[in-house]
């Protein structure tokens, strides 16, 4: 499945989207409202572009999303590694843990991935 572009405004309304789906129109208006600032007219129009490149889908008012969180956030990763690092998962790895202060706790997470990835068990 090809992942539609969400632009960056818009995956901020996907998030609250994912958090409370099926939500009606009318629901997430009032949540973009009080999270983002956005006007009643501001959510009614993301919701139609993301209805048209297959985001979501808007059923008598109620929307649910056609792309997952994860099938989304796993793309961008996929767009960011190969356009900035040329398919490099580990250059990626390197400059993002450069600069990144690890606690014991994440780094032990981090290592329980890398074995389960070694065994060949799902992520």
């Amino acid at each position: 499945m090809t992942i539609p572009k969400i632009h960056e405004s818009e995956y901020r309304f996907c998030l609250i989207m994912w958090e409370h789906e099926p939500a009606t129109a009318v629901e997430l208006a009032r949540l973009c409202r009080d999270q983002l600032g956005w006007k009643r007219t501001t959510t009614y129009t993301v919701i139609k572009r993301l209805g048209e490149r297959g985001v979501l889908q808007n059923n008598n008012g109620i929307i649910t999303s056609l792309v997952s969180k994860d099938a989304a956030q796993a793309y961008e990763i996929d767009v960011l590694v190969e356009k900035r690092f040329a398919g490099s998962l580990p250059a990626f790895i390197a400059a993002f843990t450069k600069h990144q202060n690890m606690s014991e706790e994440e780094l032990s997470e981090v290592q329980r991935m890398i074995d389960r990835i070694r065994k060949g068990a799902p992520q």
